[in-house]
Parts: C-alpha cells; structure tokens; sequence
C-alpha cells in the first residue's frame, strides 16, 4: 500500500496521474478498453490528492450528486468496502459511469484544484477501481426487500433510466417487470456505445443481478406491437415509460438520398452486433462496414465521436470528421476527441456539407464541404454557423455517416394511446413535480422526456421517477390492477 494512504490533500505534490492508456496506434486495431486499471497503491494515492474542500463542485455537478469526497477519502484510506457502499448508494451504475461519463465536462471538469492549476482528481477512474474491486470482492449483491409489497409496476425500456427505476422500485418491495423492443437489456448501453468505451460483460453482469433481485424481463417485446399501452396498465398498478429517442436527424442537401450515407445508430448497432456475435446482413455485405473505405462523420457530439473511433477499428482508409463549429464549442467529451486524434482521426472544424457527391453505381464518392465562421450568439448563447460564401473544398468519403443528434418517435401513436399527452418536440410531456404523464398511473422519465442526453442524466431520472412512483402508489387504497380485474 502506498505511504500516502489516509492522507489527504497531496495535490500541490502529487500530479493527476491516470490509469495506463494503450498508445493510439495499437489500440486502433481492436475493440478493447484503452485504459488499464489502478493497482490500490495508485487508486488510494491519486484519491489522496483530493482537497476535501468545502464546496464540493465535484458533487454539485454530477447529476446524481455523488458523495465523491467521501468516497475518495475512503479509498485513500484503503476502506474500501465502505468506498464502494458509498458509491453505489447514490448510483445504481458506478462502474458504468467510471468508464463513460463525461468527467471533463462534469465532475472532474469542476474540480477545485483543476481550477486551480493542479490538475484533476481522477474521479472517474477511481470510481471504475472501486466497482470493480467489490466485484472481484463479492461485495455487490442484489437488492433483497425487507418486505414485499402486493404492487406491480411495469417499466418500458430497459436502457439506465428504465434500469435504474426498476432496481430502486424493487428495492421498495414491488414486483417489478421491464418490457424492451430490443433482444437484449441494457438499450443503448449495450447496442449503441462501442466496446473500447464500455464492454458488453459490464452491462450483462449487471442485468444478471437485477434478474437475480427478482426484476422480470422481457425482451423481444413492442409495446404497440406485443401489447397496448393500455393493456399494459390494466395489467400493472402504475407504468414507467423510460425508452431512448433513436430517431436520426435528417440532413438537407443535394444527394443526400445516395447509397452509403447512414444514420449513426445504424451503423454503430451493426458494429456492436457483429462484437456480439450476430449475424448482421448489411455488415457483411459492406454496407456498414468501414473496411478499406474513405468514411466522413458529421457531427461533433459523443455519438460522433463514437463513430470515428469505430471506423478507425475497422480499417477505414482514412476517417474524418466534419463540424460546423470549432474544438472549444464542440458538445462531445473533449477527452474523446484528444482519444479519436491519438488514433488517427481528422477534425474538420468549421465545416458543413453542402452537398453528396455520388458515383455511376449511385452510391456517394465525396462529400461537397463549406467553410464556416462563428456568428453572433443565439438564444442559448452560442455563436450561430455561418457559411462563407465562395470557400468550398471537397472530401474524399465512399461511407458518410450522419451523427446529427436523436429525435424521439410519435409515442402516442405507437403505443396506441392518442391521449399521451406530447411536447413541441414530440418528447412525453410530464409533470415536473411528479413526473406523471397526462395519463393518469403512467410516469416518463429518461430521454424520452429531456430529449437525448447523458447516461448518468437517465440514472438520476430514473430514481426520482421510482420515488415518484412509490408516492403515487403509498397513496393508493386499493391495487389498480387488482381493482381491474
């Protein structure tokens, strides 16, 4: 054990030092982890570097408001059963958040002695070595009720906030069942982030255990298609709807409609099937296949970034990426832009298509790009893109691929319910102080109602949602479903 154990505040002699990283040019060609893990001399020496200050800004920014100082002093101590029970009593997905939260852009992006010039606490490694040693300990165990409860609630969407609700509601006691279209349970945890970011044995232990708590799945089940949303809460005493928003941004420009230009999640569905073992029909014929080929993503968030980072493991000839804003207004981790460059990934910044070039087969050859300048600033307070007029240059691209963000689908009309009440933007509307749909016993929680964000910003939807819920039913004389029946 280090000498530093127990002590704290050993910033101003102690630098930020992260777990070993692969080099870039060796980690390009699998789908691995690229960080290894701290030995505990290392994890409670770089804990040991944390101020303990008073305002915890670490704390504030995490949207689950883990007990980060806490949990670090501890770990620094070599206490670390009572580390990890401190990290799992405010987040269901520790070592899930360890691996692939923004911590740049939220708790480590606050750090005090980041600010300070000191370089960060490694927040989001130390949380992954602690999960991961009560994994090895056998310290995480399933959620055992004190008692149980004669309640059901019925929760669409195994993806975090789905998850989540479902493991704090069983916890409470009731019986608890999750319906997911998708032949797995995780969402897009497990069919939408790459390998290198978040194995897929990370997610599958995890789903084991909240089976283990009593939690049913069922997976392979539409809601719309296997049952109506109104059968659903003739069934259940009250229903959680917590699905993601899968449907792509569309882009406006000529020859948009050639062959090879694809959404983001498609192409990163095919990839994490074939890692599974799937048979994938439009990988195997090339279609979603980066191999050999010249691939431009657009777009400038994490699901871009993901992307770029999968086509480089795919052998792509060459990967670039297009975005009509610069590095410092980017809305991905900046920490995976810095991973994608080491790997051998272009950024384009300031560039927008303006136009698919295609081939005599139909299908896209180059991409037509425009430079872009940063404008005034809109409503929200970034600088609005702007085309120059006359600057065009052209990108060599035989698979583009449109990483442009996620909009929901017409939940009304696809569960069959045209009284779910919908915002403007198509997402559930809710109830902000009991997240109630307009649906009387229907909660939503997750993307389907902030519209596409971060995993930890669905963990923390789904536990207020399951607090919400176990209010709702406490105040219930009579079971729904049995009064139903």
């Amino acid at each position: 054990m280090s000498s530093t154990t127990g002590k704290m505040q050993r910033f101003v002699d102690l630098g930020a030092e992260m777990p070993d990283k692969r080099a870039g040019a060796q980690r390009r060609h699998d789908f691995q982890e690229i960080h290894g893990a701290y030995d505990p001399g290392k994890a409670a020496e770089q804990s040991g570097r944390c101020s303990q200050c008073g305002v915890p800004f670490c704390q504030i920014h995490c949207p689950v408001h883990n007990n980060i100082p806490d949990w670090l002093k501890l770990t620094a101590e070599g206490r670390l059963e009572e580390a990890y029970e401190m990290s799992q009593a405010t987040n269901n997905f520790p070592e899930i958040c360890g691996r692939i939260c923004p911590q740049d852009r939220l708790c480590e992006g606050n750090c005090v002695i980041e600010k300070a010039g000191h370089g960060t606490v490694t927040i989001g490694a130390v949380e992954k070595f602690i999960t991961e040693t009560a994994w090895e300990r056998g310290w995480v165990k399933p959620v055992r009720p004190r008692r149980e409860l004669d309640r059901s609630v019925g929760v669409i969407g195994a993806g975090p906030a789905g998850l989540a609700a479902a493991e704090e509601l069983r916890r409470r006691g009731y019986r608890v069942e999750v319906y997911d279209r998708h032949d797995r349970i995780g969402g897009l945890m497990i069919y939408g982030i790459p390998n290198f970011k978040l194995e897929k044995t990370v997610v599958q232990r995890r789903t084991d255990l909240l089976a283990a708590a009593g939690i049913r799945f069922h997976a392979g089940f539409e809601v719309g298609r296997d049952s109506s949303l109104a059968e659903l809460r003739r069934r259940h005493d009250a229903i959680l709807i917590a699905c993601g928003v899968y449907r792509p941004r569309e882009l406006s420009a000529p020859g948009v409609g050639l062959a090879n230009i694809v959404p983001a999640l498609d192409y990163l569905i095919a990839s994490n099937r074939k890692g599974l073992g799937d048979s994938v029909p439009d990988f195997d014929s090339g279609r979603l296949d980066a191999s050999g080929r010249n691939v431009v993503v657009i777009g400038g968030g994490d699901t871009a970034m993901d992307c770029v980072r999968t086509a480089v493991r795919q052998g792509a000839r060459s990967v670039k990426c297009l975005y009509r804003r610069d590095r410092a207004n980017m809305p991905g981790s900046r920490q995976e832009v810095r991973h994608a460059e080491e790997e051998g990934v272009e950024f384009l910044w300031l560039s927008a298509p303006e136009a698919f070039i295609g081939g005599p087969d139909g299908a896209v050859r180059s991409v037509r790009a425009q430079h872009i300048h940063l404008g005034v600033p809109d409503a929200g307070g970034r600088q609005t893109p702007r085309p120059i007029e006359g600057q065009h240059f052209m990108v060599p691209g035989d698979l583009v691929i449109k990483a442009l963000g996620f909009d929901p689908e017409d939940m009304a009309a696809a569960m069959g319910e045209p009284d779910l009440a919908l915002s403007r933007w198509g997402t559930i509307k809710i109830d902000r102080k009991t997240m109630m749909t307009s649906l009387p016993g229907v909660f939503a929680a997750g993307d389907i109602v902030r519209g596409a964000s971060l995993v930890v910003w669905a963990i923390r939807d789904g536990r207020d949602a399951a607090e919400n819920v176990h209010r709702y039913l406490a105040a219930q004389s009579t079971p729904r479903a049995a009064a139903a029946e």
